[in-house]
């Protein structure tokens, strides 16, 4: 089982992550997290259950969720291999455009080295691969102190009204 960082800590994950599409009567009891086809299929039942998360592909369209995003308490964005970055544009979507409010969970093929920059983009939970060490991923967290880029975290330094006035230094 993957080791799950949430809010900047190791956590026991209470969710069970359905990878295949199947019937509502055959998903486990207790929190589970569904595939968007499994969600679009049998939403109704689903929204009933109050503990079912989706879980997206780097094809599927978050706009798919956009009425559900108030409502959902978890998505979870499959990254299939380190070096498809779609999810990190799905995460900022998702808490730009839809304003979800919930869970940002990453899944899949998840390294030490993309924490800091999906944390930028929204995500604050993350299913890390097996081989990888917890404490050197917590790490991860600390690699920046501040950035140019503007995400959902922080307010880049140029657009900071006491660092353009010369008021305060900015952290480097």
């Amino acid at each position: 089982m993957p080791t799950l960082i949430d809010t900047g800590q190791q956590v026991d994950d209470r969710w069970t992550l359905v990878r295949d599409t199947v019937e509502p009567q055959a998903l486990p009891a207790g929190p589970v997290i569904v595939n968007l086809e499994t969600w679009l299929e049998h939403r109704e039942t689903l929204v009933a259950r109050a503990d079912v998360a989706v879980w997206l592909g780097p094809a599927d369209d978050p706009d798919a969720l956009a009425g559900d995003a108030s409502a959902l308490p978890l998505v979870a964005v499959d990254f299939p291999k380190f070096s498809d970055g779609r999810g990190y544009s799905t995460g900022r979507l998702l808490r730009d455009r839809y304003k979800f409010a919930g869970e940002l969970r990453a899944i899949g093929d998840v390294l030490r080295d993309q924490l800091y920059y999906l944390h930028q983009c929204g995500f604050d939970a993350f299913a890390l691969r097996d081989d990888q060490d917890v404490d050197t991923a917590l790490s991860a967290f600390r690699d920046f102190r501040d950035g140019y880029q503007l995400t959902v975290r922080r307010t880049p330094i140029f657009r900071r009204p006491d660092v353009r006035s010369g008021a305060v230094a900015p952290t480097t």
